[in-house]
């Protein structure tokens, strides 16, 4: 798929040279590039808003006078976000090891990592990854939310596209493309694209957003893991909610503390899921009363190390 407005080949971006463009959303175009100072590659994020901004050469500027002002606080907290981001270091969330302004925009810049997007497991196998699996990748990912959340950063976006496999299976949190501060009040939170069945309601109604927010997305990424996608969309839950526990659909395949930890997360009520990431792993570390029957050696999926990723 061509990425309009996106800066050409070879493009030389302060000391970063664009090698090609990775995709685009409705907010920002990714590229990958090398640092001619070290020779490594990377990957940067380019703050441009499609419906409030356009290339004109090689700067952005809004579109019209009315988009202007949104575009321009867009940009900072952009900015402010990623200079939030610079100061997390941790082995799960994607390493921002620079930032800075340029083409009247703002340039996000992230270690380069090899491997695959949980998405991409998922469409692969139709979903039915094993609970081993879930176990394995979910605990280090939630830690590395709870070092966002201590930084008072909610991602926003939590979804399988953007949770990163590598090598090995260790987990990776990316795109912070919608992150906001969790001491932005409603009135000045930014609109973002929203990714239906995994954004719980307060984001749909600009409700009072925290911690609780981005566990409903876990929840449904970790449903996306049992069946290949999302649960029903928070909107239609709300007008007449269709949805069947975990417990109920995917008691043959997982434990049952696994599944009510999910039906957890789902909850519609915010007060009603967990408060904190460490309430959710205090679960998830607990082995379960009895586990599902073990995946046949022939159907595990392998990385660079054995890891069980499908059941029969």
């Amino acid at each position: 798929m061509k990425i309009t407005n996106a800066l050409p080949q070879d493009y030389l971006l302060h000391h970063y040279r664009i090698i090609k463009t990775l995709g685009g959303g409705g907010f920002s175009i990714v590229y990958l590039a090398k640092d001619t100072q070290s020779d490594q590659s990377v990957v940067i994020k380019e703050y441009l808003p499609g419906k409030q901004a356009t290339r004109n050469g090689e700067s952005v500027e809004s579109l019209s006078v009315e988009t202007a002002t949104t575009f321009n606080s867009g940009m900072k907290r952009f900015f402010d976000e990623a200079m939030s981001l610079a100061k997390v270091n941790h082995a799960n969330i994607v390493r921002v090891i620079d930032f800075f302004r340029e083409n009247n925009t703002v340039y996000m810049v992230m270690r380069y990592e090899e491997g695959r997007d949980l998405r991409w497991y998922i469409k692969r196998h139709h979903g039915r990854m094993t609970e081993k699996f879930i176990r394995t990748v979910f605990p280090p990912l939630l830690q590395g939310l709870r070092e966002l959340h201590n930084n008072h950063i909610l991602h926003l976006d939590i979804k399988p596209a953007n949770v990163y496999l590598r090598p090995g299976g260790s987990p990776l949190l990316l795109d912070f493309g919608a992150a906001q501060s969790s001491f932005v009040s409603e009135r000045q939170r930014t609109p973002h694209t929203l990714t239906r069945g995994f954004a719980p309601l307060e984001q749909h109604t600009r409700g009072h957003i925290g911690p609780w927010t981005d566990l409903y997305a876990i929840g449904a990424t970790m449903w996306a893991c049992f069946c290949g996608k999302a649960p029903p969309p928070a909107t239609k839950r709300a007008e007449k909610d269709k949805y069947k526990p975990a417990v109920h659909q995917f008691a043959r395949y997982y434990s049952r503390e696994l599944l009510e930890a999910v039906d957890w997360c789902l909850q519609m009520d915010q007060l009603a899921r967990p408060q904190n990431v460490d309430e959710l792993l205090n679960v998830l570390n607990q082995l379960p009363n009895e586990m599902p029957a073990p995946v046949p050696p022939s159907l595990i999926e392998r990385l660079n190390q054995k890891l069980p990723w499908v059941r029969k």
